[in-house]
């Protein structure tokens, strides 16, 4: 029997997108550039190239390496060029549902990518669809394709602005034209943005660590509600959106972003270090090792460590090598899922006290299944410190999180949760605590998975899933 990974106990990675304008390898830094963040997304990848006249398009289901070869990259003409990994998602996850999307319209060529949930879509399709548009995939980044194939205004710029300005929600987007390139940030500046530049060439992306593998440097990060538009003249910053003070997702920071990249000024292993440190501080146990979940949990492990003196080790071994796929045996092996990808070294737990530190609990079966196979090597005691606040609600804004009602944290107070999972005790990094380690106010970013706050409204929506339709099977590609 084959079956698929479980990742359902975990906030799913969500999109990252790359773009680079004017460069004669523009497909290959692209390529480049998205496989620096496959941590992004592992479900689909896709490049858009144009010469200025002509799109060149592939797409596919799989990681970057496995859809673009050589052969592939060689027919993506042009200097211009974005593209885009998919993370997974509960909903559609088809070919057609691949990213950049591409097509003509009256204006001519048009490719798009983004990153993040356009809350509104739902009611915007509907509108849509009644006034005779016809849709192609599930994926609301196809909605804002038409409100621009429909906008009345006179340039792109106009016809762009008028159509993001009917969304509502968390995304940064991509626009590629015949002869420009587009990069936009929602109001809130809720997903990442970044701006850099290679050989006079400018290039975009989610993470600052796309940058640092193809030799360009970091610019700036693109602020909330900026559009800025590159062309043979250079780059025009426009606001035409609604300004705010920006709130930049915080979980950014805890486990979605690469630790090497930077966003809003902060680096993030640096962030996540700190984070431990502040989380040995408010919550000390008396321990023989301190021992990460890999891979986010290992900087703030380190953090941890140092502040209370207890050692730091790999006690968990994580398995990189783990596909989409995998041979179930039939007899059953408790713990098979988390087994494929975790093993605990047994002679160095056997007989300790121990310390796991991860980044989050979602629903609590992972982090059960764990405390069982670390007890089972011969820990005699095991304590859990997670290094954010306690999950309590869902994502709509690009992250694919089950519902309320699935979340452990929402359902449990800590006790329960503790006894749940099978610890001798459990402790949250405080909202101050992680903040303090960030370095940056409270109120400048969204904390919703945590506090419930969502800064943009979230009426009627039933699901933090992407997808705009569900089915109740697997449609055709």
């Amino acid at each position: 029997m084959i079956a698929e990974y479980d990742k359902t106990d975990h906030f799913n990675d969500e999109c990252g997108v790359f773009g680079v304008f004017d460069h004669p390898e523009a497909a290959n830094l692209t390529y480049l550039g998205l496989y620096a963040q496959q941590h992004r997304g592992q479900e689909s990848a896709g490049i858009v190239s144009t010469d200025g006249k002509d799109f060149n398009t592939h797409r596919g289901l799989g990681l970057v390496a496995d859809v673009f070869k050589k052969s592939e990259i060689k027919e993506l003409i042009g200097r211009h060029s974005i593209g885009h990994v998919r993370y997974s998602t509960a909903g559609d996850s088809g070919l057609r549902n691949c990213q950049p999307f591409c097509y003509e319209y009256a204006h001519g060529g048009i490719a798009m990518c983004h990153n993040g949930n356009i809350v509104n879509a739902p009611e915007l399709r509907d509108d849509l669809e009644k006034k005779g548009s016809i849709f192609q995939s599930t994926s609301d980044t196809e909605v804002l394709i038409h409100l621009v194939a429909r906008s009345q205004g006179s340039t792109m710029k106009q016809r762009l602005a008028e159509a993001v300005n009917q969304l509502s929600g968390g995304f940064s987007l991509l626009v590629l034209v015949e002869k420009r390139l587009v990069g936009v940030r929602d109001c809130n500046g809720i997903r990442p943005l970044v701006l850099g530049q290679l050989d006079g060439s400018w290039v975009l992306a989610s993470e600052t660590c796309a940058f640092d593998l193809i030799g360009a440097t970091f610019v700036r990060d693109v602020e909330p509600g900026e559009m800025v538009v590159i062309d043979a003249d250079g780059l025009e910053s426009l606001h035409p959106f609604k300004r705010t003070e920006g709130k930049f997702c915080v979980f950014e920071y805890v486990y979605f972003a690469r630790p090497d990249s930077t966003l809003e000024g902060v680096n993030v292993y640096e962030a996540r270090y700190k984070i431990g440190m502040e989380l040995a501080n408010e919550s000390p146990v008396d321990a023989d090792l301190v021992i990460p979940v890999p891979d986010s949990g290992v900087p703030p492990a380190m953090g941890f460590a140092e502040v209370s003196g207890i050692p730091f080790q790999m006690g968990l071994i994580r398995n990189h090598y783990v596909g989409r796929t995998f041979i179930e045996p039939k007899q059953s092996i408790r713990n098979f899922g988390v087994k494929l990808k975790l093993n605990p070294n047994r002679d160095l737990i056997k007989g300790k006290r121990v310390i796991l530190v991860d980044d989050s609990i979602v629903r609590g079966t992972t982090s059960r299944k764990i405390v069982e196979m670390v007890r089972a090597a011969g820990a005699t005691e095991i304590h859990m410190r997670i290094s954010s606040p306690p999950t309590k609600h869902s994502c709509f804004y690009g992250v694919n999180t089950p519902n309320e009602s699935e979340l452990m944290a929402n359902q449990m107070d800590l006790d329960e949760m503790c006894r749940a999972i099978g610890a001798d005790s459990l402790a949250f990094v405080s909202f101050d605590g992680m903040y303090k380690a960030v370095g940056k106010p409270q109120g400048l970013h969204c904390d919703a998975c945590f506090s419930g706050n969502y800064p943009v409204p979230i009426e009627g929506q039933r699901s933090p899933q992407l997808s705009l339709l569900h089915f109740h099977s697997r449609p055709r590609d």
